[in-house]
C-alpha cells in the first residue's frame, strides 16, 4: 500500500497542503484549533513527515523526549530521581521534557523523531536485547540510553556500574568474615523482560563471589510485597548454614518489605545476619533500621546522560564523551553489617 502524503493529510484535515507544511515546519503561525486538526489527521493516517521538515523551520523544538516505563511493574520511587534530575537539567539549558511511555516501543520513537516533536531522546528501561535500540540508532536525532544493552548499536550509554556494585558488595562481606551470602534477586517483571541492569549485577556477583571463595545462593525471582518478602526470609532462615550470613538486595523496592519480614521474625540485621541494599543514600538513611547501602546514584546518572545529550546536540571542539559512561558506585556503612570478629581483624 502506498504511503500517505501531506496532500492526504490536508484532505482529511480540511486544510490546504501549505497549512500542513506550516504546521510541520513552524514557518507561519497557525491557530491551535487548526494545528490540532492537522495533527489528528497525521495520527489517523500514521503519517510521518520527512525528517528534514524540522531543518526547514530553521529552529529547534527545545524539547527532549524521555522514554520511561510507566506500568504496573514500574517502581516509581526509583524512577522519580531520574525524571526530576533530567527535567531540571533540561530546564537549566532551556529545554522542556516530553514524557513517553516505554510500552509504545519503536513506534513511539519513530513518532517522536518523524514528527519533529523533540530534538533528542533519552531512553530508559533498556532490555539486554532491545528491539528499540536498532530503531533508535537509525533516527536522525541524538539518542542516549540509560542502561547498557548487549549491542548498543553505536548509541551512547550512561548508567551505574552495576558490575562494580556487585564486586563491592561481595568484598564487604568477605572482608567482614562472612561464611555465605544470599542474593534476593529481581522480580519476574524484571527478569522475564531481561532488563539490562539485572543481568549485569547477577553475572558479576556470581563471578566475584566464586573468585573470592564466598558461597553464594541467588533467590530468584523474588516477588515484591510483604508476602513475597516473608517467603524469601523464611527461605534464607531455613537454608542458611551455621556461621555468618550476609544478604544482598539489589532491587531497592524489595528492601523495605524484607526488613519488615526480618523484624516480624525477631531477626536483627547487624546482629543475627548482615544486609546490604542497592538503593539511594536517602532511602537507606530514612529506613528503619538504616542499612548499609551501595548507592544507585540516579541523579549522577541522569546528569551525565543530559550532559552527553547536550554535547551530541552541540559538540564542542576537543570535547568528547565515552560511548559507555558508567558512574562508580560507593558503599556507605551503617548498622546492618556485622563487623569482622576480633580474631579475623587481628589475622588480617
Amino acid at each position: 500500500m502506498a504511503a500517505f502524503t501531506s496532500k492526504d493529510v490536508a484532505r482529511l484535515a480540511g486544510v490546504s497542503q501549505s497549512t500542513v507544511s506550516y504546521v510541520m515546519t513552524g514557518k507561519r503561525q497557525i491557530s491551535e484549533r487548526t494545528r490540532q486538526r492537522v495533527l489528528a489527521a497525521m495520527e489517523q493516517l500514521t503519517y510521518e513527515p520527512h525528517a528534514g521538515a524540522r531543518a526547514l523551520a530553521g529552529r529547534r523544538t527545545q524539547v527532549v523526549g524521555l522514554v520511561v516505563p510507566f506500568d504496573s511493574t514500574s517502581e516509581m520511587t526509583g524512577l522519580l530521581p531520574f525524571i526530576e534530575t533530567i527535567a531540571s537539567s533540561a530546564r537549566a539549558n532551556d529545554y522542556e521534557v516530553l514524557l513517553v511511555t516505554a510500552d509504545e516501543g519503536s513506534a513511539g520513537l519513530r513518532r517522536l523523531a518523524g514528527r519533529a516533536l523533540c530534538d533528542a531522546i533519552i531512553m530508559m528501561d533498556i532490555q539486554e536485547q532491545d528491539e528499540r535500540v536498532q530503531v533508535a540508532a537509525s533516527l536522525p536525532i541524538p539518542v542516549v540510553l540509560v542502561g547498557v544493552p548487549d549491542d548498543p548499536a553505536g548509541l551512547y550509554c550512561v548508567d551505574l556500574d552495576f558490575e562494580a556494585a556487585a564486586r563491592i558488595a561481595v568484598d564487604e562481606l568477605v572482608d567482614t568474615a562472612h561464611d555465605e551470602a544470599f542474593v534476593v534477586g529481581y522480580p519476574a517483571a524484571v527478569t522475564d523482560r531481561r532488563i539490562n541492569f539485572a543481568g549485569r549485577f547477577l553475572r558479576s556477583v556470581r563471578r566475584h563471589a566464586e573468585m573470592r571463595g564466598l558461597p553464594l545462593t541467588v533467590l530468584e525471582p523474588a516477588e515484591l510485597g510483604r508476602a513475597g518478602a516473608a517467603e524469601v526470609v523464611d527461605q534464607i532462615l531455613t537454608r542458611r548454614s551455621p556461621g555468618r550470613t550476609g544478604v544482598l538486595v539489589p532491587y531497592n523496592a524489595a528492601i523495605g518489605p524484607l526488613l519488615h519480614a526480618l523484624r516480624a521474625r525477631a531477626v536483627v540485621p547487624g546482629r543475627d545476619l548482615s544486609l546490604i541494599g542497592l538503593s539511594t543514600d536517602r532511602q537507606a538513611d530514612e529506613s528503619e533500621p538504616p542499612y548499609t547501602n551501595i548507592s544507585e546514584e540516579p541523579r549522577d546518572v541522569s546528569r551525565r546522560a543530559m550532559k552527553t545529550l547536550l554535547w551530541l546536540l552541540d559538540p564542542g571542539p576537543g570535547v568528547g564523551h565515552p560511548p559507555i559512561d558508567l558512574v562508580a558506585p560507593r558503599l556507605t556503612r551503617r548498622s546492618t553489617v556485622m563487623p569482622a570478629p576480633a580474631s579475623a581483624a587481628r589475622s588480617g
